[in-house]
């Protein structure tokens, strides 16, 4: 696990583009990153539309999904796809086929099982399992990632390439990557910032108090690489 502490929201997506623009230019052949939606995601597209990024990444041999997605149109304002298309993807060149979104209109439990197929069709294996180059990740307040929550705590450990998630509030479903898939990546970050997740995650990453209560504690690749980029406010008590 590698701490990375930036002074604000722009600053962590600044270095974070700098590490995936290194990724995606060192790695050859095929790379395979699922992303992440919220606020520092969204900051993080905006800074890869801008002319500096568009000339620095070659995104022909980048090919992008999704870790989790909500249960919705992607013209819908939950959309994970939609904040990316918006920001990032109707900016820069990459091949449509490149782009392989979580179809959220469709009925969940079939498009768990579709994603699946496709993930696994494109996605290069180790250890039998799919293994993305990179997957980014946030933390909700309540330590979940992806879309696994503290009540649905056996997706973390699912033999499935995908599962159904369902929102512990507004009972909204969704598709998500389970543990066992974002624990064979080869790079995990999670994206993390604000004063509400300090707490959070000096629990996760010291391993106290209630810590074994949240999703993201057990994000812990087998043989990969774990970053946190947070904010000074995130990072304040670690």
């Amino acid at each position: 696990m590698e701490l990375k502490v930036y002074k604000d929201g722009k600053e962590v997506a600044k270095a974070f583009a700098e590490y995936l623009s290194d990724l995606i230019k060192t790695k050859k052949g095929k790379v395979c990153i699922a992303l992440s939606g919220g606020s520092t995601p969204k900051i993080l597209f905006a800074l890869l539309a801008e002319d500096v990024y568009k000339n620095k990444i070659d995104w022909s041999n980048v090919h992008l999904f999704w870790g989790d997605e909500r249960c919705v149109p992607p013209t819908h304002a939950d959309s994970n796809y939609k904040m990316t298309y918006e920001q990032l993807l109707s900016k820069i060149n990459i091949p449509a086929e490149n782009i392989h979104r979580v179809l959220g209109e469709n009925d969940p439990e079939t498009e768990a099982i579709r994603y699946s197929q496709e993930i696994s069709s494109i996605v290069p294996k180790e250890n039998d399992l799919p293994c993305f180059d990179l997957i980014m990740l946030g933390m909700g307040d309540d330590g979940h990632t992806l879309s696994i929550f503290p009540h649905q705590m056996q997706l973390l450990e699912s033999d499935k390439i995908c599962e159904i998630a369902t929102h512990p509030q507004s009972g909204q479903k969704r598709v998500t990557l389970t543990g066992t898939i974002a624990n064979n990546a080869k790079a995990l970050a999670f994206l993390v910032t604000g004063k509400n997740k300090a707490e959070k995650i000096l629990e996760i990453t010291k391993q106290q108090k209630d810590w074994n209560k949240y999703p993201a504690s057990y994000i812990n690749p087998s043989n990969g690489e774990l970053y946190w980029y947070m904010d000074e406010d995130a990072a304040e008590l670690v």
